[in-house]
């Protein structure tokens, strides 16, 4: 018998003649933070919906808590769902919009007042009770939106690029609250978004999506490390993605031990080169000069354009004085550290 929470099992959802998701199979854990990450048009919104019962014309198999769902009007799947657009009343205070789905569930007024303060005061937003929502920021409205759909005790959360609409800062603490939330309430959270370092850092699981079907499903260390095809080495990071006969003319002819192969595609992540030559491990020697140069934050990014003129990104911590355009310079690739994902024509 399966372990996962929700498990959807050969979905496809055609639209309008179109087939949006093709036979799409993946769990999700009980008490986890799992993401759907894909570029825009993957599917990933379509997928929301149908979990929450939202688009109905779906074939395959869709269970919660081990029970087929996908036949269930929405109302009957115990599901809480937050959008991009925060859909508070304007007209309501705080309190209100959040008490409002305990109040058609004609919940008792104690348990509504007990229940409601409680979550306004997990979401740091007691003292916003009486507040309306044009009073409020895009930040604490989002958290409303969050602490209504919390409220009603979900078997399951979906949140639908609940931070697109935020500024940048807003949006890195709200994410960093969420996952706050799920980790203190036990809450399953089904979380979409296009940001990787959005995804990357609150997910337990990352379900990464492309053109309607799962490209490949792991933490986010298995994710960024472990690409499983070109599209993954693409997508996420910013690995060097080089033919096998790329790599032999940098002179590399060993990957993990084994040997180069010209149809296959290889990935180097720009922070695995060094300076010195490792002792302890098989390595390769690239020579060639830096052509750009850019601070992200904490990280140097340089592309380097080696002597037989291959350009690779390079990365390092922003601790030391930055290599200036034009700088010569050899570094060193442990073998260990290349690895395949895919041949030419995959």
């Amino acid at each position: 018998m399966s372990s996962a929470f929700l498990e959807l099992k050969d979905l496809q959802i055609i639209l309008s003649g179109d087939t949006i998701i093709k036979d799409m199979s993946f769990q999700v854990r009980k008490n986890t933070l799992t993401t759907l990450l894909g570029p825009s048009g993957s599917g990933k919104t379509t997928v929301l919906r149908a979990i929450a019962g939202l688009n109905t014309k779906v074939q395959g198999q869709i269970l919660l808590d081990g029970q087929e769902i996908q036949n269930r009007p929405a109302n009957q799947r115990h599901m809480g769902m937050v959008f991009q657009s925060y859909a508070l009343f304007p007209n309501m205070t705080v309190f209100d919009n959040v008490a409002y789905g305990l109040r058609v569930k004609k919940v008792a007024h104690d348990e509504i007042n007990r229940a409601v303060t409680a979550i306004l005061t997990t979401v740091n937003l007691a003292d916003k009770q009486q507040a309306y929502p044009a009073n409020l920021s895009g930040g604490q409205q989002q958290r409303v939106a969050i602490a209504r759909a919390m409220v009603l005790k979900p078997k399951l959360l979906l949140l639908d690029e609940p931070l697109s609409a935020l500024d940048a800062q807003t949006r890195v603490d709200l994410r960093d609250q969420i996952r706050d939330y799920q980790q203190k309430l036990g809450i399953t959270m089904l979380f979409v978004t296009h940001d990787q370092a959005e995804a990357m850092a609150i997910s337990d699981d990352i379900i990464v999506m492309n053109a309607g079907t799962v490209q490949q499903q792991g933490n986010p260390m298995t994710i960024y490390g472990h690409p499983q095809n070109v599209f993954m080495a693409q997508f996420i990071g910013h690995h060097n993605l080089l033919t096998g006969a790329e790599l032999q003319g940098l002179g590399c002819h060993q990957a993990k031990g084994t040997p180069i192969a010209t149809d296959k595609h290889y990935i180097i992540r720009p922070e695995l080169f060094l300076t010195q030559e490792p002792q302890d491990t098989p390595s390769i020697a690239i020579a060639g000069t830096i052509v750009a140069a850019h601070m992200i934050g904490d990280r140097l990014r340089y592309r380097f354009q080696a002597t037989n003129q291959t350009e690779l990104r390079v990365e390092c911590l922003n601790q030391q004085a930055p290599w200036s355009i034009g700088t010569m310079l050899t570094l060193h690739l442990k073998e260990t550290d290349l690895q395949e994902v895919g041949a030419l024509n995959a």
